[in-house]
């Protein structure tokens, strides 16, 4: 059963081995807007043999606030949740939370034993989310009573209703008044250093995967040589079907490809 654990400074949500442990840990880093609870679900799947831990980063979900959203920073955090666990650590990082994991394993390669990078080249990006802060930010949270209500006043602004459950699950209902569990004022200060790469020096030269949604355009043919050169033992799959959210997407099939490189076999896979 999954507990909500404190270590370091990153809140933590532990799902412990379903079975004799067999593997490593695994630490799983969500990505912008994201939380350790979206993850639950593929989490508990991916606990088959090991433990599996889930961070909410600095300014998300139940994570102390901060004023910077930088990828050493996160990097850091990252460092002081590994370290505090006992590390290194498998790392399985997404968009935003796969960068920071880029950031972790090229400057303290001793904390990562293997890597999975969802859906995230070591690029800057022109595209910009700023945007579904000024959406997060201008909803009417005022006798909101359900989080359908929410949903529909949310339309307006964020037509994608798969964006929209998405982001309402960062919204606490439970508060008085609801409120967000994203500091968006912080994230939309940092979002040039959130979208784009602090060109950090190095080689990990563990294992690698990246692993991308066939819809998505996060991962171009162009970005491999740059890949390579950082991580010379990369590694490429990619989920027909899926997206940029691509654990939401087909999370069968990532969890499956996800235990197949990190050794294991997926609940509900032969």
């Amino acid at each position: 059963m999954a507990h909500p654990k404190e270590a370091a400074m990153l809140q933590i949500v532990h799902h412990s081995s379903q079975g004799a442990l067999k593997f490593g840990p695994l630490l799983i880093v969500h990505g912008l807007f994201g939380s350790a609870r979206n993850w639950g679900v593929v989490a508990r799947k991916l606990a088959m043999g090991r433990e599996v831990y889930a961070v909410d980063m600095r300014n998300h979900g139940a994570s102390p606030r901060f004023a910077t959203q930088s990828y050493a920073d996160m990097a850091g955090d990252l460092a002081e949740v590994i370290r505090s666990l006992g590390g290194p650590m498998d790392v399985l990082g997404h968009s935003m939370g796969g960068k920071a994991a880029m950031v972790l394993a090229l400057t303290q390669e001793e904390l990562v034993r293997r890597l999975v990078v969802a859906d995230i080249a070591p690029v800057a990006y022109d595209h910009d989310q700023s945007r579904h802060i000024q959406a997060m930010r201008g909803l009417d949270l005022s006798d909101l009573a359900s989080r359908s209500q929410a949903d529909l006043r949310l339309q307006a602004t964020i037509p994608d209703p798969a964006l929209r459950a998405f982001f309402l699950q960062s919204l606490d209902l439970r508060a008085s008044p609801p409120a967000w569990r994203l500091n968006l004022n912080v994230l939309e200060a940092e979002m040039p250093k959130i979208v784009g790469w602090p060109e950090t020096q190095g080689q990990f030269t563990g294992p690698v995967l990246f692993l991308t949604g066939s819809e998505s355009r996060y991962v171009l043919p162009e970005h491999r040589n740059k890949i390579r050169s950082l991580f010379p033992a990369a590694r490429f799959a990619k989920l027909t079907g899926a997206g940029h959210w691509l654990h939401a997407d087909r999370p069968r099939a990532f969890e499956a490809t996800v235990m197949a490189f990190l050794g294991g076999e997926a609940a509900g896979h032969a």
